[in-house]
């Protein structure tokens, strides 16, 4: 049989043969976060509150607009994305729970019961002034 063991955001399985896997919920949301960082129309992960103020800091986040719900067998994930303007949003978000899903299946066995994205905002591309272009058009010549 197996018995869980919760300690803080970590989740331990014991198994029958003595050992057990342990899954923190920090490994979980970095697999989900690279997965969505590959997702075509991705602008960015869209943290809250804590994690701007953590990058404002200089300190790196992997898992900013990741949320994760770890258990023995399962694992639910919150994902927050701006998306880039121009993308069909919908397809995006579908892209976005497929790929979760298959790298955390894939990397911990762990199946994924839900994948729920939430768009924050849309990203749109600066636009080039005239003087931009011209001076891009300079660079390149030179």
């Amino acid at each position: 049989m197996s018995e869980e063991k919760k300690t803080g955001t970590e989740v331990s399985a014991e198994t029958n043969d003595g050992g057990r896997i342990v899954f923190a919920d920090d490994v979980v949301a970095t697999i989900a976060s690279l997965a969505v960082a590959d997702v075509e129309g991705v602008s960015a992960l869209s943290g809250g509150v804590v994690e701007g103020i953590t990058e404002m800091l200089g300190k790196k986040n992997m898992t900013k607009g990741v949320k994760v719900e770890v258990g023995t067998e399962e694992a639910a994930v919150d994902v927050s994305v701006i998306v880039k303007y121009g993308y069909k949003i919908k397809d995006v978000c579908e892209k976005i729970q497929l790929a979760v899903k298959n790298a955390i299946e894939t990397m911990t066995g762990l199946k994924v019961v839900e994948i729920n994205v939430f768009v924050q905002s849309i990203a749109f591309e600066p636009v080039e002034t005239p003087a931009q272009k011209a001076e891009k058009r300079k660079a390149a010549k030179e």
